[in-house]
């Protein structure tokens, strides 16, 4: 007879010195959706405006040197780096199981996430969005946004032949389904492609798009959901 697998232990107390550094509409809209989903009890703080600014506050740095969203603090620990993050959140909330049921399911979420923000994102979005960072020659950078926007093309059509149903694993939400929903609403938003095309992909954000977490977070944000 087969024994369920025994769900791990919270790594970290839940309570109000659960802090979480975003910015709105940037990779940090993920964690968010899941902080909510997970239902945990934790203070927002928002370190820009909106979508249209970069630059964060010089006291960010005491947080995270790297200058960079998202962050997660819970008493003494601050961890960045959004795969360790989504991590930190799914152990406030072990029941839920956001790293998967399952020892293979929990390798697929990583499998996903360290693609997602190693390819997607950083060589991705990252070079596409600031091409100024790669390169000191403004006459290549044209031709970095142009690669960029090759690896974004090809990443959307790696999600939709790695997808079967309404979840990236599994048959329950993971860490894994709001990270896809940045994606294909930046798809949208910056018009690098027409995200409907991909029908797997669109139905698994659809799917997600319905959840009271997601309505909840992008309101916090202040921010639309780009998915048309």
């Amino acid at each position: 007879m087969a024994h369920p697998e025994p769900r791990p232990a919270s790594l970290f107390p839940v309570g109000p010195l659960t802090k979480f550094f975003y910015a709105p509409g940037s990779c940090s809209l993920a964690p968010h959706i899941l902080l909510h989903e997970a239902g945990i009890d934790f203070k927002g703080i928002r370190m820009r405006p909106g979508e249209a600014r970069d630059a964060y506050p010089e006291s960010f740095r005491q947080i995270n040197p790297k200058m960079r969203v998202p962050v997660i603090s819970v008493d003494d620990e601050i961890v960045s780096e959004l795969p360790a993050v989504m991590t930190v959140i799914s152990s406030l909330a072990p029941e839920k199981q956001l790293m998967g049921k399952t020892s293979m399911e929990t390798v697929r979420v990583y499998e996903w996430l360290n693609w997602l923000s190693g390819t997607l994102h950083s060589r991705g979005f990252g070079h596409y969005h600031r091409p100024d960072r790669f390169s000191d020659d403004l006459t290549g950078l044209e031709g970095i946004r142009s690669s960029a926007k090759r690896t974004i093309l090809e990443c959307f059509q790696g999600v939709e032949s790695k997808l079967h149903g309404v979840h990236a694993v599994g048959d329950h939400l993971t860490a894994v389904d709001p990270f896809l929903f940045v994606f294909y609403r930046w798809g949208n938003k910056q018009k690098i492609d027409r995200m409907s095309e991909y029908p797997l992909f669109t139905a698994l954000v659809s799917n997600l798009a319905r959840r009271e977490a997601v309505a909840t977070t992008l309101k916090s944000e202040q921010i639309g959901s780009c998915l048309e």
